[in-house]
């Protein structure tokens, strides 16, 4: 191809167009909506090369790295007041707490975003509230079908997870407590009266089964799919470096690169996020002296029959007989934790400088969760049932004759273009989408028609984020979510990127492939062709579809940037979101990035209505209004309901778990410990072995079925 000029396209070339095009158009009709996505049984969860493979892999014992990795993500000493990465993550690998569990719309920054409103209910809500069932949704309409009637009520607040106290990191605690030394810091949004109250996020609580395929994890995308050993940020974080021992003794630092490995990166961001885990300023390596010499869950009881700690447990019923120590040593090649010297002093300057293994502490913890939450798979729902053969679409055979008729309703109203795949998430690894043998893999930039002509504004081409999209929940200026920046002032989004990649020429933050002939809407479909050239960024061959390979000059990419929306440059990433899995869906409500629908018909009214707002990168080719009856919205339900994968509602292996207690909500008192903050109340959550819960414990319970009315 030549790469410097615009170009004509050849006569056989403009016929090949033709006939693709009319190819498509006739197909159409015939697999418009697709087929029943497959099942999650069997497929592989994408590789991390060089983790456990290669001449010198880094985890050297992979079951006692799933038992560290277990063991740091139920224990509450590894948050700084007694906060679990489970106590955000227990209830189907989300939140079920419905007390203290209320935000401000702190993400933006109009004057109500550090200021609690009314409820729905009528109640005050703020700090300590217990949600109730008419406080949802969120937002509210006369009639929740139609998206123009009259709003009968609207918030900016936020149903999300209450985290960690207003405190300043001092030092770690090594007398055996399992909390920090730290200074209480008077928080001007969530208090009771003079108390400070535990501080509640900014967003809903994802589930944490299943994330293993996605690409990238958080809502914003921002844990990156590239773990770099320290923080979330991948490649982006140009500081962020372990330490390696070397066979003469010297011990130096080194950048680490590891692909696919976006669990490892979402581990490292709330053990250090000042409102989710920690005291603020406190690192890594603070935790990891913290933690080292402990008893793993030294104040939690395991049960005997744990499917990955039964073998470590401890005598007495509580805690490990091993330490942390123990099982890092254990886990991990020698190279990362047996080296002396001094790697950087602790903020209490009378502390010992710190040894190897905590300054390498991050390592140690966020691929240790991987490795244990890459056992949380649910891929045993009847969803996942043999298909009947020759059906269309295909029929999982243990669906029932609503459950049927609500898959056809699924298919046929778009869902499945963004419930795709077998996790039904098109923000999983592109590989998952890949047939065997298949030419290329998908894009994770996209072009797409943003709106379509129905909707009585014509029809976009938009740039997107594969797995990201903006189904106008709140008015994207409340939070821009993947359209936002990281804290080194780059794009979140890829699509951003790719965009300041073609009209600058430099290259993106994060090296991922954008092929032009892989998106579903190419550039020559609404670009002239003397505004383009051949794409010189092409990686590996696109086959039939080189025709499609062409890019907007950088200047005309400029004068279309200037317009209203970006025009025909449009990226639509403010406001939007990683679609998440539907997987379970029954048991994670509440649903949303902010967490504003309560049941699943909520869900429903939401998107056959076209959402809440009509934003600008509002993604109404898919969310639109369109009609639903009442029979069709129960089976559609029902559908959604053959999701739930029995081993997650009783807690069977691999989702059972040691004790935890979690903070949920406060009393009137004030803690006899820190006589500034308010004293905690506890939701606890029992041990649960191999075979599930028992019958005394009975079932999870859907979000909607432990609140009030």
């Amino acid at each position: 191809m030549n790469k410097n000029h615009s170009f004509s396209i050849p006569e056989k070339s403009l016929q090949l167009f033709a006939l693709l095009s009319l190819s498509l158009s006739l197909t159409s009709n015939v697999a418009a909506h697709g087929n029943t996505p497959p099942s999650l049984k069997g497929v592989a969860i994408p590789v991390t090369p060089g983790l456990l493979d290669g001449d010198a892999p880094i985890v050297i014992d992979k079951t006692a790295a799933i038992q560290l990795g277990k063991a740091l993500f139920w224990d509450s000493a590894v948050g700084s007041d007694g906060m679990a990465c489970a106590s955000c993550h227990f209830h189907a690998g989300a939140d079920g707490r419905i007390q203290n569990q209320l935000s401000p719309g702190t993400s933006h920054k109009k004057p109500t975003g550090s200021t609690f409103e009314k409820t729905a209910s009528g109640a005050d809500g703020g700090v300590n509230y217990t949600l109730q069932t008419a406080d949802f949704p969120l937002f509210q309409l006369a009639d929740p079908t139609d998206k123009t009637s009259a709003i009968l009520f609207n918030t900016d607040d936020v149903v999300s997870s209450s985290g960690v106290f207003s405190r300043r990191f001092n030092s770690a605690n090594q007398t055996g407590s399992a909390t920090d030394n730290c200074t209480s810091v008077k928080d001007k949004i969530f208090h009771a009266s003079t108390l400070n109250t535990r501080k509640v996020q900014a967003r809903q609580a994802p589930s944490v089964i299943n994330a293993a395929f996605n690409f990238r994890n958080f809502w914003d995308g921002r844990a990156n799919n590239i773990f770099n050993g320290v923080s979330p940020f991948g490649e982006r974080d140009k500081k962020a470096k372990i330490w390696v021992a070397k066979e003469d003794g010297t011990v130096v630092s080194e950048f680490l690169r590891l692909e696919n490995a976006a669990l490892a990166s979402q581990a490292v961001a709330p053990v250090l996020n000042d409102g989710e885990m920690s005291c603020t300023q406190r690192t890594f390596s603070d935790v990891g002296r913290k933690l080292l010499a402990r008893q793993p869950l030294a104040a939690q009881e395991i049960h005997a029959e744990d499917s990955v700690l039964s073998s470590l447990k401890n005598p007495s019923g509580k805690g490990l007989n091993v330490t942390y120590n123990d099982l890092i040593q254990k886990s991990f090649a020698p190279r990362y934790w047996n080296g002396k010297g001094n790697f950087g002093k602790p903020k209490n300057t009378k502390e010992l400088p710190y040894n190897l293994t905590e300054a390498n502490f991050s390592l140690f913890f966020g691929l240790a969760l991987q490795l244990y939450q890459e056992t949380l798979i649910s891929d045993d729902s009847p969803f996942d049932s043999p298909r009947i053969p020759d059906t269309y679409p295909r029929i999982p055979e243990a669906f029932d004759e609503h459950q049927k008729k609500g898959l056809t309703i699924f298919l046929e109203a778009h869902c499945a273009i963004c419930h795709r795949g077998a996790t039904l998430s098109a923000a999983a690894h592109p590989d998952l989408f890949i047939a065997k043998d298949a030419r290329a893999s998908l894009s994770l930039v996209n072009r797409k028609t943003l709106n379509g002509s129905f909707n009585g504004k014509g029809v976009a081409q938009a740039i997107m984020d594969e797995g990201y999209a903006n189904t106008s929940v709140t008015p994207e200026e409340n939070d821009l979510g993947v359209g936002g920046q990281d804290p080194f002032g780059n794009p979140l989004s890829f699509s951003e990127q790719y965009v300041q990649k073609l009209l600058t020429g430099k290259s993106m933050v994060d090296p991922i492939v954008v092929n032009t002939c892989d998106m579903d809407n190419p550039f020559l479909l609404d670009y002239k062709y003397n505004e383009l050239i051949e794409d010189p960024y092409i990686t590996g061959d696109c086959g039939d579809s080189s025709i499609y390979s062409f890019i907007p000059k950088a200047s005309v990419l400029k004068t279309e940037l200037k317009k209203v929306n970006g025009g025909r440059a449009l990226a639509a990433v403010k406001g939007a979101f990683k679609i998440p899995s539907l997987r379970n869906i029954e048991l994670t409500a509440p649903y949303m990035h902010n967490g504003s629908l309560l049941t699943l018909e909520q869900v429903v009214d939401f998107y056959f209505r076209g959402g809440n707002f009509s934003n600008n990168a509002h993604f109404a080719t898919v969310v639109f209004e369109q009609p639903i009856t009442a029979e069709q919205k129960s089976d559609l339900v029902a559908f959604l309901k053959t999701l739930t994968d029995e081993r997650v509602r009783f807690e069977r292996a691999p989702f059972d778990h040691p004790q935890l207690l979690i903070p949920n909500g406060h009393s009137t008192n004030a803690d006899v410990k820190n006589m500034k903050q308010a004293q905690d109340l506890f939701l606890t959550l029992p041990a649960v072995g191999k075979d599930g819960r028992d019958a005394s414990l009975g079932a999870l319970k859907p979000f909607e079925d432990l609140l009030g009315n």
